[in-house]
Parts: C-alpha cells; structure tokens; sequence
C-alpha cells in the first residue's frame, strides 16, 4: 500500500504533468489507485484509541507492523498519549506518527510542545494529501485535461466503485463531523489549538480543519458530475440539511472559507438536482422523482419558511434548483408522453416554489451574497467553472419552460408599472438613492437581467449555441418604460458581448430594428442632442447649462459600456467599420454638468477604439485635445506665480470639488486610463516624455499625493485610482531611459531643497522627477510604501475577504515593479545627485521595516508577479546592503523569511505546468538569488536561507536540512525525487549548480560536502543511474528539456569531481563517499579502499595491461556518460537563407551590427551565460527596419504587402528562437562534456591508486577519447577537451607501469616486480595510434587541438619506447636476471616485443606519413611559434622511430632541414629575449637544434655527414643569439637584477647547451678523417666555430667545477670535448685553449675527489654522486685529450713541475706524470669503493624480503625518498621502494665503474708510453726533440718518488675482480701488469 504522500505525487505527475502519461506512470497510477482504494473509501476513517494499546504505550515498548520493537522513554509516552487525545487516534498510530515525525524532522533536541505540533502537522499533511489525491483524481474525470480517453474511463470506472460504495454519505458525514468541537474534528476544548505544517509553520488546527471541510465540500461537487445518477432521497436531504447548518453559521461572519464550504454543499445539490433531471431520457426516469413521496416530502421541507435571513436565502436558492428540476422532470415526461397525476402534483410544486423565488427575489440574494463577493470570486477557479456552468444549465432550464416564462413576464410587467419613469431629474449622488435601490433591489426582473449578466460575464463561451438565452435577450428588451429595467437589460447586452460571437450578435441587434428604442442610433441620437444643448445654453447670454437627466445618464452609461465590450472583444477587422464617427463620444467631456460617472464610461468606450488602428488613435488624440477638460498645474509653475484671476473648470478642479465632495471618482480614473492607453502605444521616445509633464503632475500633486487623505462611497474606486496612477508611473520609468544630459542639467543647479518645485515645467522630465521623489522619499515613495507597509498578510486577508481585494493586488504589484523600476536606474544618478538625492536603499534603510514589508512579499502566494518582484528586490538588496542580514536578525524576520522562501520554491516544485519565460519562473528566481550571494561576505543571503550558523564561524555550521525548513531542505527534497523532470528542468539544474557552488566556495565547503557524503543522503552517487546515463529527450520533441537534462548531468558531475577532488580521505564519510563514486562510475569491481589507505592488488593485477586490447568487459558508466554527449551539435551558424525571405539582409544587418549594445541590445545573456537574441527587441528592430524602408507600411489600403512583412518576421522570429535553442543545446553539450573530463582527469590524477585493473580503465578512456575526438559529429571545442582527458590518460598510463606490484595477500617482492611492466599490448598501442592519427586529420581543427594531439602522439611514442622502469639500469637487470630462470625472464625477449612494437607504429604512421609530413611540416614552418615547438618535436619523435631513413628523406626531399638550418642563423630577439615572443622564437630554436641533434644521433656518422654537407656548422655559426653572457658573467656582475640572470640561465639551457651538443656531435666526423690531413675540411670548420665564439669557450672552461651546476658541467663537458676533438690539429695557441685545458687538468687530478664522494652507499643521488660522475666524465675527456696528444702529438710530460721562469713568456703549465699517478690513485679508490658498493647493493636486492621494516626505512630515509611513501603504507610497498632506490645506486655505481676504467686505462698508457721510451730517464732528457722544458733539473729521485707512489697503486688495481666489478679485467690486468714491471724496473735504477 503506497502512503498518502506518495500517491498524490503519482497522481499529479501523471494527470497534471504537460505531456501525457507513459505507459509506465500509466500502470504505476493504476497499481497506486487500487492499493489506495481502501483508505479512499473509508476516508479519514482511523481506528480509535483502545484501552490495551494505551496500556502498551504505557509499558514503553510498542511493536509497530513490519518493525522490530520501539522502547520508549517518557516524554515520548506522553506525547503519544497526547496525540491520541487530542485527535481520537489509536495509540499505536499515535507512535507510529511519532516515528513517522522522526525520520522526517528529527526529534532530538526539540521541545515535547514543538514535537506534538509537529507530529500533528504531520499527520494532518497526510490526510490532506489523500483528499488532495482523490480530489484530482474527481477533477481528471469531471475537467477536460487532455487525458487519454481510456486512461479516463480506468479512473472514472474506479470512481464509481467508490462512490457507488457509499464515498459520497461518507463526503456528506464528513462535513458535517468535522465542523465538531470534538478530538475527531475542530478539537476539544483541551487540544492544542496550533499545530506546526509541512514548512514548519504554525497554523491554526481550526484552519487546517475548514481547509479541509472545503477540499471535500469539491470532491462531493465533482462526485455528482462522476455518477449523476446516484443521489438517493437521503442524502438530498441530508445535504440540505447540511446547507441549513452551514448557513447558520454564516450570521456575522465574513471568513471566506465559510462561504465556500456552503457554496460547495449547496451547488452539490443544485448539480444534483440539475444533472440527475437532465439524466433523464425518454425509457428512464429520473431518479429522485421516482420516488413521489420523496418529491412530496422535499416540496414540504423546501417550502418551509424560517426565520433565518441567511439560511432563508440559501434555502430559496434550493428551492430554485427544485424548480428547475421539476420543470426539467416534467418536459421529459411530456416528451415521453407519460402525463400522470405525478406531473400535475408537480406543476403544482413549481407554482409554488416560484411564488416564493420571486417573492424573495433569490436573484438578488445570489447576487448580493454568492457571485459578487470575494469568496466566490476568490473560490478554486475550476470549481467556479462548475458553479457558473450549472447555473448555466439552470437559467437555461428556467428561462425555457412555459410556467417559469410567465412568471418572469409577469415579474416584468411589475417592475414596469412599479419602477420609476424613464425620464426623472435630480442629483446624480448615488449615495441620496438608497431608497431608489432598496426599491430597485425588490424587483425579480431587474435582478434576474443582472444575475444573468454575472453568470455570463466569466464564462462567455457557455454563450455560444444558447438560443434560449438570446429568445430571452429579444423578449426582455422590448418595451422599456423606466431607466432601470434599461440599464438592466444593457448590462446583460454588454455580458453577452464578452465573445467575438457574442459581440457580432450584439452589435447587429442593436444596429438593426429589433428593439423600438433600444439601438445604437439611440445612443449617438442622445449624445448629438445634449451637446447640441449645450452649445446653445453656452451662447445665450446669461444661461445656463440644463440639468442632465439622471434617467439619460445611467442609461448612457450602459449604451457605453455595450459599446466597449461590443468593441473590445469584436473581430479585429470587421469592428473597424462599425463605428466610422467617433466624435460624439468626445463633446461631452468638458461639460461640467454632465455626470463624471458618464464621463467616465465616455472615456471608457473612447479608450477601446485606440487599438483599432493607429490612424485612430492619432485622431482619439486630436479629439481629446480639442474636446476634453484641460489638465492646469498652474501653481506648480513657479514660487513667483500669481494666483490664477479665475477658477478653471478643468480637470483638478472636477477632481477635487466635484468628485472629491461625492466620494466618487469615476471621471479621473477614467481619464487616467486612456491616457495611459494612449502613451502605451507611444513608439516615438524621442522627447524623453517632455510633452507628458502636465499630466504627470497632475497625477503626482492632485490625483496620487493626496490619494490617502480622500474618502471613497466605493473602496473599489480608492484602488481604481491608484492602479490607474501606478501604471502611469511604471510606464514612465519603463519607457524613458536616463541620459547623461539629465545627470549633468541637475548636477548643475543648485542644491537646495526647492529645486524640484523652482524648476520651469517646461524644462521637467517625469522620470527624473519621478527617481527624484524616490531618491529624496518624497510623495510617490511615500505613498507606495503606505500601500505595501500594511504587510503581507493584512493584504492577503483583504485580497481573501474584500471585493476589491484584487485592485488592491494589483497595487501592491505594480508598486514594487516600480521600486525595482527605480533601484535600476537610481545607482546612475545617486553619485552626482547626493547628498540631496541617496540611492533608493539608503532611503529605505532609514526605516527598517520598509526593507522587511518588500521582503516578506515573497509569502504572497495568490499572484507569482508580486513574489517575482519581492525575489528580485531581495537580489537587488542583498547585493547593495551589507548589513541587511543584521537587518533582518534584529527585525526578528528572518525566521519568517527563511521559512517564507523555502515554502515558496515548495510550491513551484510541485507545479505542473511549464513556464516558458524562466525570469517569470519563481524556482529559478530564487536558485539564481541564492547561487549570485555564496560569494558575497558573510554572513549573506544565502547562508540565511539554507539555514548556516549565522552565530558562530561558517565553515563551522553542521546542517540539519530535517531540523530546519529551509531552502536547502527544500532543494535537497527536489534532488531526491527529481519529481516532474519536464515541468521542474530549470530547478533540478540550478538545484545541482547551487550545490557545486557551496562545494566550492571557501566557507561553505565543508559543511555542504560533509553533508553531501552522509551517508542518509548518499548524493554524489545516487543520480548517476537516474539522471548521469538515462537517454537524452529527444530534440524534436522537447529540446528545453533536452538542454536542462545536460546541463543537470554537468553540474552532477562536478559535484562528484569536487568530492574526488577535495574529499579528506582520512575521513571516513568521504572515504566511502569517493569509494562509491568510483564503483559507480567505473564499475563496482574496480574500487578497493583498504583500511590502511594502501594499494593492494591481485597477483591477476600485474600483466593486466597486456591483456588490455585483447577481451572484451562490460561498458562502464563512465563509457555510457560519454556517450550521453557524443551527438552531432545542432547548427549554430547564421545561415538566413535557411529562412527563405527577401527581408533576410535586414536580419543581418541587426544582428551583426556590433553597435547595438545597452538597453535595447539585440543579444542577452541568459542565466546560464549563452549569448542569446532577445527575441521582442530583435522583432521590434525588424519593424523599425521595415517603417525605415517604407514609412507608408502601415497606411496601405491593402493588407498583401503588410501580411508578407508579417510573415517574413515571423519566419525570421521562429529562425532566432531556432538558433537560440541550438546555441544552447550545444553549450550544453560541451558543459557536461567538461564536467565529464572534470571527473575522469580527477580520478585519474588523484584517485587512480584506489582502482583495480587501473591501465585497463585508462585504455578504456583514452580510447573511447579518441574514438570520439575522430568522429565526424565532434565538434571543435569538445574535440579540444576530449583530447585533453586522453593526454591525461596517456600520462597516467606511463605513471602506471611502474607503480608497486605484488599479490594482495603477499608482503614480499622480488626483482620480477621491478623487470615485469604493465605494459599495453601491442594490438592496444596500435589501436591508440591509428586513433590518433585519424583524429590528428580530421577537417576542422584549431591551434590548441593541434597542441594537445602532437603532445598526445610525443607522450604516446615516449610510452612505446620504455618498456623497462628508467629507474633501474639494464645493467643491474642483467646481473638480477643472472638469478633466474625461465625464457620470460630474457631481456632479449622484452627486447623484440619493442622492436615489433617500434615496427608496428611505423608501419602505421607511414600508411598516413604523406597527409601527416604535410600537416606537421605545414605547422612546423606556418604556425604560431607554439606550435612550430611542438611540431618540431613531433617530426623529432618520428625520426626516433624511424626505419631505413624513410622519414630523413622526406625531410630532405621538402628542403625542411635546410630551412630549419636557415631559420636558426636567420634568428634574432631584438628585446634580449626577454619578452613572451622572444622566449617562443628561443622555444623553437631549440627544438630545431634538437631536432638536428636527433638526426645526428639517429643515423650516427651518416646524419652527421648530411647535417654537415648542408652548412650546419657554418649556419650554427652565424646564429646571433650565441654571443650571450654565460653563467661566469654574474659573478662579475653582482649588481645585475635576478631576473635577468634567470633569463640568460634559461638562455644558456635552451640555446647555448643545444647548439654545443649539436656541434660535439658533428666532431664524431673527425675521427674518421686523417691526422695528417691538417687542413681537413671538418676539422677546420669546427676550429672556425670555436675561434669565432672564443669567449664563449672561454667563459665555460674558465668556471669553477667545484661550483658549477648540472647545466654548468654539461657545458663545460661539451667544450672540453669539441676541444680534445679538434684543437689538436691546430698549429698554434692564440687563444689559450691548450692552456685552459691544461690548467683545468692541473686542478682537477690534483683535487682530493674522494673529498665528493658519499660516504654511504644510500646517500641520496641528487648532488654529490651526481658531482662524482660529472668530475670524473670530465676527467676522462681532459684524459682523452691528454692521451691524443701523447701518442699523436709526442708530447712528453714531466715528472714534476720544474722551476717557474718568469722570463719565458706564455709557458705551458703542462699535468706532470705525478700529477697523472694522483689522478690513478684517486681512480682506483673511486672503483674500490663502487665496486663494493655494488656487491653490497645487489646482496641487499636480493635479501630484501629478509629486511626488518626498520631497516628497509632506513634505507628509504638514506636515499631521501619519504616522500614516496606514507605512514598508512604496507611493508610491501615500503620493501618496493627501497628496492628500486638500491637498484638506482647500484646502477649508478655501475655507470661509475663503467667510466672509471677507460679513464685508469688512458692514465696508465700515458705513463706506460713514457716509460717504455725512456723520456722520464735522466740521460735522455736533453735530446727530446719535442718541447723543451730546461736542462738544470736532476729526475733520479723525482723518478724514484714516482714510481714508489705508482706501484701500490698497481696493486690495489691487480686485486679488482669481475665478480665485482661487473667487467672482463683481462687486458686491464695486463696493462697494469706491464706497468707494473717497468715501475720496478724505474724503482731500481
């Protein structure tokens, strides 16, 4: 059994919704109805207390059906105990209520008073919503909503069960039980008289209760329309005696809702009685007058006379149905030919039944007391509809039949010869008639003429086809004799006018002769004859102008009226010739005796004829300025004026002495009107409303100012005249803009309090004095704020109960679309107006409760427009007040407001129809409000009304959106259910965009994500499956609800990747809240969250990815959100031609102006930011364009050329709303889109360690990314982002192959943890490669795409190239693999996987290398600098991949790599490199060098030789970026600034160290050339380089090593090594180069370099086993040099440095054989120690299981790296780490090693070649023939020296073994055994 709640939601959303129900909400309506029929029979039937379940609640533990027990404690008891008495309910229901209050508000903190009225509230909320329910279900039968027949035939078959089971006794009993001052119904006198409702308001039990009463009062209405024919005597009479009781409580109240509740039981029975005679049909007879003696006992009862006024004339209304029934009774009988003496029994009751009808004149009494008052007006309107319809049926009945017919005759020839003659004299003061109208009033006649204008005058289509009433309308209007049966009978003429249909009918029967003296010409013929009159009185001396007779006079005024009817609702083109001469309607008005009541319905009649055509009203125009009163404001013309020498009749003085004494100003609003109707059809602007002044002071200082002072006879016409006023005012402030003229002409004058008085009048402009009188809060602020400070409810107290409730309505509303009028322009004026003028809210800040009366508006749930307005003045105020949330605290209303706005966006959430304009759309109003004010400081707007701790900090607050009724309740109710997805699109869109902005915002973060991962709400996952992939609408069907639908999935998925992002996973909530995202979106399998926080896998896990490609799985969710977007984008250009028009250029021309901005632009911006047309300013700058061509368009006699205009701009129109929608459509798209990468990028970046099967996800994503990145229905910008995510994606693969392995339950590792990658598999790259490339040529493209798709296919190549961990050496996976065993373990076999890999992606880019060259090349040398980068390092990534130099010869073949060479000695920054576009031309320079260098290194020698014959060196050469200052310059210039130094820093990394690298790579040519070839061109070149930039070389060899950085001693590497290459072959040292090598050998060997060496095998890499390496690389190239200078330059080298003589100039100070000896001891320490580094290093590796967790994070803190690991980790992923750290040091030891012995091998040749020629002997050394170094030195003991420190040295080298040092050592061994014996040998001698 589905709850009460639940079944009115499926109800409206399946029988109120814009669309018809599907078949699913079809059968879920049906299975709700019949689950709910039993508690729809037995209505509000509840079982009572009982004496064992109180004592059950007593005992403190009560079992509930289908829940375990409930214990109790005593407050809840009571409670209980106290529900149960106060509503007679059961015990146990009354703690079920409790429970049911529970899960709804929470109870825990509340007061027992607050829970009982909650409990209460609640349990009246479920009754109303079962009343509620079956009151639509009667509605879906009884109204045409536009159902499915058969849909209507389920519910009404239901219905009829139900009623035919006795709903309607049950309806009847009800009414009655419940007006009861018992528990059961209004409460006992001990009940609490208040309860708390669903908003958490309180209201009055006794309200609730009448509510209530009302709601079935309808159902029992529209229960007679579902079954006609199942009254039964009984309950005739037991509803009259319903309407008797009903009316007697009618007696001195004015409560509405009394008078509606006896209008439902009294028009239950006149439906009765109506329908159940017109069910009667010749083979059946009516119901109840089967039954005679019920007819007899009813005719008894009925005809009874009381006592009671009220009830008495609810009782003649009965009798009048009764009449209408017999009547109706009896023709069916006649017509069945059945007369009995039943029948003449009843012609007998009729007779008397209409002696007493008309005897008491029932017409009146349902005018005076039924129709006319507020509560009927104010009634449901369906309802209504009924009421009218069948009294309808009713008149129609009475007006037919022969009986009632003669009595009607007869009541018309009374008031006849009763009433007055047609002609009388007197006052026309309608207050001295109250005789007159007491007599009128008594006659039937006159009263029926006006209750059959009143039934007909909301309901004119019941006229159509009712020739009854028109037989009537011909026989009542003959042969008037008095005024009042004249007027009378009008007034019905203008009812039946109110149709087209009626209003042709009308106007025909008074044009033609029907009547005598009824017609048109009767009219004009009386006007024509007092005007004429007047003009004689007013030209005979001394006469004076005749009385106007009031008899004349009201019937003019009906003739009037029957012409404004007959002309407003006439069809448009044939009311244009029914009244060609309009003038006599003017000559009258400046008469000062004719009645103002008559001037009012002149001017009336006049206003309707100004929308005919616009020729007439130019003419309404001319009449009026020759004909009607004046409008004088001579005294506000000046301080200085002199009094007026005589009074003038004109239009103040008919106002203030004429009217004002009569209380009656009919004359003034009438004038009002037309007026303002006349300057509403204004489209000339241009005089800013100068020519209106006179009329806007009149209004402002006569008619408005002093409105509150005056006495009203009608207090209808009070607010008449004020809403005649008010709309003057809006108009002005709406159609006049401030100029910068108005700013300057006020600033100028002086600022005194007159200057609005002092001001010339022709020189005021009414809305500058309008914001003027705001701005000071003067007469209009004050008057309008007088109308609104009454406050809410006191307005709606009167809108219920008064008559003129709804003028007074309209007031309030046009009162506070004037104050946002002003609040718009007054912030331009207040900066120059002040200090006399303030913006209007400061004025309203000078009383705070005007700020709290404009607030509290929003409450005002009868009209939308004035809770609009309230909406917008709270945006606009909150968004100028800073303190208005103080405001509102300290005028204790913002409890109201809060409540007050939540109740309100209730209210729309439960609507059913769409409202098209969403700025009129009261939900999305109040979303907007509160998304604009998260920002703004706190405490604000929306703080207040989601209910945040505005006591204490913000961030602090913890919401209870259950505790608190409050927007956010509210919102998160709607989220929830997502109920009527058409109707509520807009808001279930900002109610997520709302969310994700709280999410973000700094303040309210937190307690809006924590409580958005509460696990009650489970928000961020529960929409995924209902919303995230549910299939889009279709755009032919719903494009709105389309758009909403992508823009709700966006929002949805940015609040998940907020959680992802910004979720504390030390958190519990947010834990699970990101685990459940992640299950839901990649599939529930995927997700594993320990509670360790560490990744744990399966021993599946770890060749995942290699089966990535090749098996298929089920499509996750966030596969299918993909999908949901990828579509082709609706077509946004401006293709007119589409609309086929030859006006298209003029559409053109507007909307491609880019002047037309400001007020009147052609685009807005809508809430969700698209630029959209304004479809009214765009058709009104069509129209304007159309009057520009052709001034005469509007004048033509005929309508072709016009209609065509019409039509081509209503094709135009339809084209703009077209475009409109498909500009939002598309963003739409590409906001979820964006939203989708949002989530994808985050999980992937910040949340990829807590999935399983991670690279397989990723694959999944990048190449659903590509694949729809390549579709042809991808537009550009999704294009862009889809690329980006598989950037991302790709990155994340690579990130991914070597993060930690293992199985789940395992805690140890093993070296096939860091071999084995998780690698993709070949069919998976070649998949993202040819998706890339396809993507990479699609057509449409654009410099950012292009970016991210060569990065794409850089990170793509770069992934394919690494298949092993760049961590870890191949040379210590060698030696790791030396320890096992198996065919899967051989590097070899890794090895041909990337070479089939490496010939695959060949093979793929060559099938498309043509197309991609062309692309690549094209951007390359036409691009922006950017992506001539980018390009340039695509093209270096496939020359990487290159095969059989097939991309090399491409490049040649187009002459790229020449122009490459071309632009690099092209190149200059004229800034200093400095500016943004020098730093990108140095950007591209060096990926063109790098590009060059690719070629070098790719094709070894070859490349060389093809860079080289293309003038590369000479090229470089001329490069003019090269002669920059290096790093040496900034120690010499200390007073350069920082920046400059980290320009030329980067200068050094991007140019200097480039060009270098490119230059050593050309010297491998010199190896190959001969050493006696001096003048070999190669070598020259390169000395021809290094000469012309000798001070760059200079600088480099000339740095500090011990001091020099990592780009430093690259650098200095490079030098040295182009050096040692070539400068050999020069003959002469000009330029010092030997010397500086030399010195930088003298400083370097004689270093102590174990001095920078760790100490410890795990000290960290980044510093000083980097220097190590450096320093010795260095070493061994000055070492190189040394040794080719030795063998091919016979250089002999001292043993010693001999004496300095000073008088050699340029002396070499050449490395001594010491020197080299220090150098070899330094060399053998350095390979001691790394070798046994190593060993320990790879002994540790293997051990590594057998590690302790202490140790392995010592290991892990001596190489620095904890920041690779947290606290939570497991000892898996700890021995992991410290596993590859060891493998990183072991293979840089190795690296070392690897470099240490060919530098000990060029040491030891060197000194191996001196001692094997003898040059070091003593005897020898005066006949070298080589350089001479002197001859007064004595070597013995030098050489003996030597070789005592050479052969330890020896020694320890003999002792190295290939065990550990990893290398052959056999022809080491035998070098430094030679050495060694020639040492001893040196020894000895």
């Amino acid at each position: 059994m589905v709850s009460p709640k639940q079944l009115l939601s499926i109800i409206e959303s399946s029988l109120l919704g814009p669309s018809p129900p599907t078949p699913a909400q079809w059968v879920e309506l049906t299975h709700a109805i019949r689950s709910s029929l039993s508690s729809l029979q037995s209505l509000l039937s509840f079982p009572p207390p009982k004496p064992s379940d109180r004592a059950q609640v007593k005992s403190k533990e009560v079992r509930l059906p289908d829940s375990p027990p409930i214990s109790l404690d005593d407050q809840d008891v009571q409670i209980a105990l106290k529900l149960s008495d106060d509503l007679h309910l059961n015990e146990i229901d009354c703690v079920r209520l409790l429970v049911s209050a529970n899960q709804e508000w929470g109870l825990m903190g509340r007061e027992p008073l607050e829970i009982l009225r909650l409990a209460e509230g609640l349990w009246y909320t479920e009754r109303r919503d079962l009343i509620t329910a079956l009151y639509t279900l009667l509605r879906a039968v009884v109204l045409d909503q536009g159902l499915e027949t058969d849909l209507v035939a389920d519910i009404q078959k239901y219905l009829e069960d139900l009623i035919n089971a006795g709903l309607r006794q049950r309806l009847i009993s009800l009414v009655k039980e419940l007006n009861r001052e018992e528990p059961a119904g209004l409460g006992g006198p001990l009940a609490e008289r208040y309860v708390l409702d669903s908003r958490g308001a309180l209201v009055e039990r006794r309200a609730v209760v009448f509510r209530e009463r009302l709601i079935l009062g309808h159902c029992l209405v529209l229960s007679v329309l579902v079954v006609r024919t199942r009254y039964c005597p009984n309950d005739v009479k037991d509803l009259f005696s319903t309407i008797k009781d009903c009316a007697a409580e009618l007696n001195g109240s004015s409560d509405a809702i009394k008078y509606q509740i006896t209008f439902s039981i009294l028009f239950s029975l006149v439906i009765a009685f109506i329908s159940d005679a017109l069910g009667t049909v010749p083979d059946k007879a009516s119901v109840l007058s089967r039954d005679a003696t019920f007819r007899r006992e009813f005719q008894e009862i009925v005809i009874a006379s009381g006592n009671d006024p009220i009830v008495e004339g609810f009782v003649d209304v009965v009798r009048l149905a009764w009449t209408a029934h017999l009547m109706l009774v009896q023709d069916g009988t006649i017509a069945a030919e059945t007369v009995s003496s039943a029948s003449s029994n009843d012609l007998g009751y009729i007779c008397s039944c209409l002696d007493v009808i008309f005897s008491n004149n029932v017409f009146q009494f349902l005018l005076d007391k039924a129709l006319q008052t507020a509560a009927y007006q104010n009634d449901d309107e369906d309802m209504i509809y009924v009421y009218n319809a069948y009294l309808h049926k009713m008149i129609t009945c009475f007006l037919s039949h022969p009986v009632a017919r003669d009595k009607v005759k007869e009541a018309k020839e009374k008031a006849m010869s009763v009433l007055s003659p047609y002609r009388m004299a007197g006052s026309h003061d309608n207050n001295s008639n109250s005789q007159k109208a007491v007599e009128l009033g008594s006659q039937p006649f006159v009263s029926l003429l006006e209750f059959v204008s009143k039934v007909y005058q909301k309901e004119p289509e019941l006229l159509s086809g009712n020739d009854v009433l028109w037989t009537f309308v011909n026989f009542a209007g003959e042969d008037h004799t008095n005024f009042q049966t004249l007027v009378a009978f009008l007034k019905m003429l203008g009812t039946l006018a109110s149709s087209p249909e009626g209003a042709a009918k009308v106007f025909e029967l008074l044009q033609g002769k029907t009547f005598r003296s009824v017609g048109w010409s009767t009219l004009f013929d009386c006007l024509s004859i007092y005007e004429e009159k007047f003009k004689q009185a007013l030209q005979t001396p001394g006469a004076i102008l005749p009385e106007f007779q009031e008899g004349d006079a009201k019937a003019l005024v009906a003739y009037l009226n029957v012409l404004q009817k007959v002309m407003q609702n006439g069809n448009p083109v044939e009311r244009k010739n029914w009244f060609p001469d309009i003038e006599p309607l003017f000559k009258l008005l400046s008469y000062e005796n004719v009645p103002p009541y008559l001037k009012g319905a002149l001017r009336n009649a006049i206003a309707t004829f100004i929308k005919v055509s616009p020729a007439l009203k130019d003419t309404i125009w001319s009449y009026l300025e020759q004909y009607d009163l004046p409008v004088v404001v001579g005294p506000n013309l000046g301080n200085n004026a002199q009094p007026m020498a005589s009074q003038i009749y004109d239009m103040r003085f008919e106002l203030n002495e004429i009217e004002a004494r009569r209380e009656q100003y009919p004359s003034t609003i009438s004038f009002l009107n037309l007026l303002n109707t006349l300057i509403a059809e204004e489209s000339d602007v241009s005089d800013r409303g100068r020519r209106f002044i006179g009329i806007f002071r009149f209004i402002y200082d006569h008619v408005f100012g002093p409105f509150p002072q005056r006495a009203y006879a009608d207090p209808c016409e009070k607010w008449q005249l004020v809403v005649a006023c008010l709309q003057h005012f809006q108009m002005i402030l709406s159609m006049y803009d401030i100029r910068d003229v108005d700013i300057d002409n006020a600033g100028d004058r002086p600022q005194l309090s007159s200057v609005a008085q002092s001001a010339p009048l022709q020189v005021q402009l009414p809305v500058v004095e309008l914001l003027k009188d705001f701005m000071s809060g003067k007469t209009i602020f004050r008057n309008i704020m007088g109308i609104l400070l009454p406050g809410v409810n006191a307005i709606i107290n009167e809108r219920t109960n008064q008559i003129y409730g709804q003028l007074l309505e309209k007031a309030v509303e046009l009162s506070l679309e004037i104050i946002i009028l002003v609040f718009e322009k007054d912030v331009l004026l207040s900066d120059f107006w002040r200090p006399l003028y303030q913006p209007l809210d400061v004025i309203l800040a000078q009383d705070h409760n005007q700020i709290v009366a404009l607030l509290e508006y929003v409450r005002y749930d009868f009209q939308p427009h004035i809770q609009k307005h309230s909406i917008k003045i709270m945006s606009i105020l909150s968004s100028r007040m800073v303190g208005l949330i103080q405001l509102l605290l300290k005028s204790n209303a913002a409890s109201c407001l809060i409540e007050d706005y939540a109740a309100c966006l209730e209210s729309v959430s439960v609507e059913s129809q769409i409202i098209e304009n969403s700025n009129d759309d009261l939900g999305v109003l109040i979303m907007q409000l509160l998304i604009e004010n998260i920002s703004r400081p706190a405490p604000n707007i929306t703080h207040l009304l989601l209910k945040f701790d505005l006591d204490t900090s913000i961030e602090r607050t913890i919401l209870q959106p259950k505790f608190h009724y409050s927007c956010l309740k509210v919102i998160l109710d709607i989220l929830d259910k997502l109920f009527k997805p058409d109707v509520n699109a807009l808001l279930h869109e900002f109610g997520f965009q709302l969310l994700y902005e709280l999410c973000l915002d700094p303040l309210t973060s937190g307690p809006t994500m924590d409580l958005l991962s509460n696990k009650k709400y489970q928000f961020f996952v529960k929409h995924i499956d209902t919303i995230g992939i549910a299939p889009l609408p279709k755009r032919n069907i719903n494009q709105a609800l389309r758009i909403s639908s992508l823009h709700q999935r966006a929002w949805l998925l940015k609040l998940l990747a907020v959680e992802l992002h910004a979720g504390d996973m030390a958190n519990s909530t947010h834990r699970d809240a990101c685990q459940s995202i992640l299950g839901h979106i990649f599939g529930p399998d995927v997700v594993n969250f320990a509670t360790d926080y560490s990744i744990n896998h399966t021993n599946s896990v770890q060749n995942n990815a290699a089966n990535v490609g090749t098996r298929t799985i089920g499509k996750s969710k966030v596969l299918e959100l993909l999908e949901v977007v990828q579509f082709r984008s609706p077509d946004t250009t401006m293709k007119y031609s589409q609309v086929n028009t030859k006006y298209d250029f003029l559409a053109e021309d507007i909307l491609g102006n880019p002047t037309t901005s400001g007020k009147n632009d052609v685009y807005y911006y809508s809430e969700r930011g698209d630029r959209l047309i304004d479809l009214t300013t765009f058709r009104d700058k069509l129209w304007q364009k159309f009057n520009f061509i052709n001034p005469q368009l509007s004048s033509f006699s005929g309508e072709v050329e016009l209609n065509d205009v019409r039509e081509a701009i209503q094709q135009l129109l339809r084209w703009g709303w077209k475009y409109n929608k498909n500009l939002e459509e598309q963003a739409s798209q590409l906001h979820m889109l964006i939203s989708w990468s949002q989530v994808v990028e985050v999980s992937a970046s910040r949340r990829l360690s807590h999935l399983e099967n991670r690279a397989e996800i990723l694959f999944q994503l990048l190449d659903a990314s590509l694949t729809a990145s390549a579709s042809p229905d991808c537009s550009l910008k999704m294009a862009v982002t889809l690329c980006q995510v598989a950037l991302t994606c790709m990155a994340k693969l690579r990130d991914e192959r070597f993060l930690c392995p293992g199985g789940l339950n395992s805690d140890s590792v093993t070296c096939l943890d860091i071999i084995t990658v998780k690698q993709l598999s070949n069919g998976a790259c070649h998949s993202i490669l040819f998706k890339l490339i396809v993507a990479i040529l699609r057509h449409e493209s654009s410099e950012a795409l292009r970016r991210r798709q060569y990065a794409l296919l850089l990170s793509y190549f770069q992934y394919c190239l690494h298949m092993l961990d760049l961590d870890v050496p191949t040379a210590v996976l060698r030696l790791l693999l030396d320890e096992h065993d198996g065919e899967d373990l051989d590097l070899l076999k890794i090895d041909k996987e990337q070479a089939e890999l490496a010939q695959a992606n060949f093979s793929i880019i060559r099938k498309e290398a043509q197309a991609i060259l062309d692309l690549v090349i094209k951007d390359a040398t036409q691009g922006s600098e950017s992506r001539k980068t980018i390009s340039l390092y695509v093209l270096d990534a496939l020359i990487c991949i290159d095969q059989e130099r097939f991309f090399l010869n491409q490049l040649q073949s187009r002459g790229f790599l020449r122009s490459c060479l071309m632009n690099i000695s092209n190149i200059s920054l004229q800034d200093g490199g400095r500016s943004l576009d020098s730093l990108q031309r140095t950007c591209t320079l060096e990926a063109e060098l790098a590009l060059l260098l690719r070629i070098s290194h790719k094709y070894g020698k070859s490349g060389a030789q093809i860079l080289f014959s293309m003038g590369a060196l000479e090229h470089i050469a001329s490069c003019k970026v090269v002669n920059i200052q290096v790093k040496g310059s900034f120690q010499r210039f200390e007073t350069k600034l920082r920046r400059d130094a980290a320009v030329n820093i980067d200068k050094q990394r991007t140019i200097i160290a480039p060009i270098l690298r490119l230059v050593f790579s050309l010297t491998s040519l010199v190896d190959t050339s001969d050493f006696f070839e001096v003048k070999n061109k190669i070598v020259r070149e390169v000395i021809d380089f290094v000469k012309g930039h000798q001070l760059l070389f200079d600088q480099v060899i000339q740095e500090d090593v011990s001091e020099a950085d990592e780009l430093t001693m690259e650098q200095i590497n490079l030098v040295v090594g182009i050096l040692s290459k070539v400068w050999p072959y020069e003959e002469n040292d000009e330029y010092g180069f030997v010397q500086g090598l030399f010195g930088m050998m003298r400083a370097l060997f004689s270093h102590d370099l174990e001095s920078r060496t760790p100490t410890h095998p795990f000290q960290s890499l980044d510093k000083p086993r980097q220097t190590e390496l450096n320093i010795f690389r260095l070493c061994f190239s000055l070492s190189s040099y040394l040794y080719f200078l030795v063998t091919k330059k016979s250089l002999r080298l001292q043993v010693l440095d001999g004496p300095t003589d000073y008088q050699a100039p340029g002396r070499l100070q050449q490395p001594t054989l010491t020197l080299l000896v220090c150098l070899l001891n330094s060399v053998t320490t350095a390979l001691e120690r790394a070798a046994e580094e190593k060993s320990l290093l790879l002994n540790k590796i293997q051990d590594i299981n057998e590690l302790s967790r202490q140790e392995v994070d010592e290991i892990i803190n001596m190489c620095a790296r904890q920041d690779c690991v947290s606290s939570s980790d497991n000892i898996q992923r700890r021995r992991y780490i410290a596993m590859v750290e060891m493998c990183q040091v072991a293979g840089n030891r190795d690296q070392l090693i690897t470099l240490l012995l060919p530098l000990a091998e060029h040491v030891l040749n060197v000194i191996l070649i001196h001692f094997q020629d003898g040059s070091i002997t003593p005897g020898t050394i005066a006949e070298t023939k080589t350089i001479t170094y002197g001859e007064n030195f004595d070597y013995g003991q030098d050489i003996s020296a030597l070789c005592g420190e050479l052969i330890p040295t020896l020694e320890r080298l003999e002792l190295l073994s290939k065990d550990k040092v990893g290398h052959n050592l056999k022809v080491f061994h035998r070098l430094v055994s030679s050495l060694k014996d020639l040492g001893i040998k040196k020894l000895g001698v």
